[in-house]
């Protein structure tokens, strides 16, 4: 069987102090975050991000560290796809794949009602909660 090794990035912002994180149209019209193929002569956290701008029109710092990982059928193998969080710094008016693609803001606490993948929401509600035997906080990394 063929693996694909694909990364991809959790665009997120702060409003208000809360979180919004920013999905994207496949090709077929399902939600999903940026993602891709890793190119060979970048890390996933480079290719992920240049996802991010080829597909979603934004830019900003991915963090090192995975959050998760899933994997999902296509081109008669498995993709294989390292998830990371990326805070958007600049979102552009146009880009690469905007005549085919849309993308949105939404909060955090509303991804179920887009993401199809179980895994991918799981991966996305949980990217942003600090283990904490006392309460649930939200991580974002001091910003």
């Amino acid at each position: 069987m063929v693996i694909f090794d694909q990364s991809a990035v959790i665009p997120y912002r702060k409003v208000d102090g809360e979180i919004e994180i920013m999905l994207v149209t496949t090709r077929s019209g399902n939600w999903t975050i940026p993602k891709g193929i890793i190119e060979d002569d970048l890390t996933p956290q480079s290719s992920a991000a240049k996802e991010a701008l080829e597909e979603a029109g934004i830019s900003g710092k991915v963090k090192k560290k995975k959050v998760g990982t899933y994997t999902y059928k296509k081109w008669g193998g498995t993709c294989t796809v390292k998830v990371y969080r990326m805070k958007v710094k600049k979102i552009y008016k146009q880009w690469e794949e905007n005549n085919f693609r849309t993308r949105m803001w939404i909060p955090l606490d509303s991804v179920h009602k887009f993401i199809k993948k179980k895994k991918l929401l799981h991966i996305i509600d949980t990217a942003f909660i600090k283990n904490d035997p006392q309460k649930k906080k939200v991580e974002t990394n001091g910003k």
